[in-house]
C-alpha cells in the first residue's frame, strides 16, 4: 500500500504510545494523532499494583512521555468510528479524519458485581490504585477476587501492609496460567506470608450494597473490610458498534496486527489474534505484547514489514517479595525439565520443554537479565528431530 498521510492512534495506551514513536522511529513525517480519555495522560500500568498501592511518590513515575515528536494528543474519548468514511468521533463532538487508524484502547477491569451494586473495587487506572490505596490504609482485613497475576500482586501489597487478606478462585493461584509446579509453590510462599487462599467450587460473587464481602454457592458469605476484583480484563470495544471490527473476543487482528478492515490496525489489551486451522483464538494481554504489537502495527499502518515479532512471550509478576520472570509459552505443564537452584527456597532457574519443542525458561526469584532469561528458552529448544519424543515425555508429566 501507499504509505498514509496521516495516522490516527485511538487509545493512549503503552501500545498506542508505542505505536506513535516507532511511526516517527520508522521515518514517518506526517500526521500522528492520539485521541485519549484518561485526563492523567499516558502511563505505565503494571507499576499500580507492584509500586503504587504501596508509594505515593510512585505516582509520578509512570508517565510515558511522547515530547518532541510531534504527537497532537485529544483529550476525550471515542465513541463512534466510520470505517467507510474513515472516521472517529470523540465525546467532545469532534470528527477526525484519517488515512490509517490503529485501535489500541486497552481494556477495562472486568466487574462482578451487580449493576447497581455499590462499593466493589478494581485496580486498572491510576485513580483506581489511589482509591484502593487510600482503602488499605484503613483496613484491617481484605478479599480477593480472582487469583491470576493481578490478585496475587493486590493481596502481596495487603499482607506487606499487615492485612488479613484471603484470596477467592475456583483454581489454585495461578495455576491457569504457571501450572501445577509453579502454582504450588507461589500458594506455599504466599501463605508463609499471610495470605490465605480459599477454592470455590463455582461463581463467588460480591455481596453486600456497598460490597462487604463475597457469597459462594453454597451460601456461605465472608466478609472483609474491603473486597477487590481481580476478575480479568473487558475490551475496550463500545465506541466501534456498528463496524463490524469487534465481537466478544475484542478487536481480531492478524500476525501483521491488520484487522478485517482495510487500513484498520489494531494492538494491546483491546486485541485477539485470529486463529487458523492450526491454531485458537488467542488474547494475550500482556505488557510485552502491547509494545510488540504498537510497533508491529506502526510499520503495517505505513505499508512497510514488521522489524520484529508482533507476539513477545514476556512475563513477570512480584508476589509476596519474590519477582517471577518467565521467557516463552504458557501454561507450563508437569515438572520443569532442568532446575538449577532452590525454588523452596526462592531462588532458582527451571525451564520447561513444550510439546512442540521450543522451551520456556523462568527465573523464580532469582536475578536474570532478561536478555539472559531469552537466550536460555532459545538454547533449551529441542531440534526439530526430538519434537517427537518430547512430546511423549510431558504427555506422561500432565498425567
Amino acid at each position: 500500500m501507499t504509505a498514509p498521510h496521516s495516522v490516527l492512534i485511538v487509545g493512549e495506551s503503552l501500545a498506542g504510545t508505542s505505536a506513535a514513536r516507532h511511526l516517527r522511529t520508522l521515518g514517518h513525517t506526517g500526521p500522528v494523532t492520539i485521541i485519549g480519555a484518561e485526563e492523567e495522560g499516558a502511563y505505565s500500568r503494571p507499576p499500580l499494583s507492584k509500586a503504587v498501592l504501596m508509594d505515593p511518590t510512585a505516582d509520578h513515575t509512570l508517565g510515558l512521555s511522547l515530547d518532541g515528536l510531534g504527537i497532537g494528543v485529544i483529550r476525550s474519548a471515542a465513541v463512534a468510528a466510520d470505517p467507510r468514511h474513515r472516521t472517529v468521533t470523540t465525546a467532545d463532538g469532534r470528527r477526525i479524519g484519517y488515512d490509517a487508524l490503529i485501535i489500541a484502547t486497552g481494556a477495562d477491569a472486568r466487574r462482578l458485581a451487580a449493576p447497581d451494586q455499590r462499593g466493589e473495587l478494581v485496580l486498572r487506572t491510576l485513580d483506581d490504585a489511589r482509591l484502593l490505596r487510600t482503602r488499605l490504609a484503613d483496613a484491617a482485613t481484605a478479599i480477593v477476587i480472582g487469583a491470576g497475576f493481578l490478585g496475587m500482586e493486590v493481596a502481596s501489597a495487603c499482607a506487606a501492609r499487615g492485612i488479613a487478606v484471603t484470596v477467592v478462585d475456583t483454581d489454585r493461584p495461578l495455576q491457569r496460567i504457571l501450572g501445577g509446579y509453579l502454582s504450588a509453590a507461589i500458594t506455599a510462599r504466599a501463605a508463609a506470608h499471610g495470605i490465605r487462599f480459599v477454592q470455590s467450587t463455582g461463581f463467588a460473587a460480591p455481596a453486600g450494597d456497598p460490597v462487604r464481602g463475597v457469597l459462594f454457592p453454597d451460601g456461605i458469605e465472608l466478609t472483609a473490610d474491603l473486597v477487590v476484583t481481580c476478575a480479568g480484563e473487558a475490551p475496550c470495544i463500545d465506541w466501534l458498534d456498528g463496524t463490524g471490527l469487534a465481537d466478544r473476543l475484542g478487536v481480531g487482528i492478524d500476525d501483521a496486527c491488520a484487522t478485517t478492515v482495510p487500513g484498520v490496525f489494531a494492538a494491546g489489551d483491546v486485541t485477539y489474534l485470529r486463529g487458523n486451522a492450526t491454531r485458537p483464538h488467542r488474547r494475550a494481554p500482556f505488557w510485552s505484547n502491547a509494545v510488540a504489537q504498537g510497533r508491529t502495527a506502526a510499520a503495517s499502518a505505513l505499508g512497510l514489514p514488521p522489524s520484529g515479532p508482533s507476539q513477545d512471550d514476556y512475563f513477570w509478576t512480584e508476589i509476596a517479595g519474590l519477582s517471577v520472570k518467565i521467557v516463552g509459552h504458557l501454561p507450563l505443564l508437569g515438572e520443569p525439565t532442568t532446575v538449577e537452584g532452590s525454588v523452596a527456597e526462592g531462588r532458582a532457574l527451571l525451564t520447561w520443554t513444550h510439546t512442540d519443542g521450543t522451551a520456556t525458561a523462568v527465573a523464580y526469584g532469582r536475578r536474570q537479565p532478561i536478555t539472559a532469561l531469552r537466550r536460555l528458552a532459545a538454547t533449551s529448544r529441542l531440534p526439530v528431530d526430538l519434537a517427537q519424543p518430547a512430546r511423549v515425555a510431558v504427555a506422561q508429566w500432565s498425567e
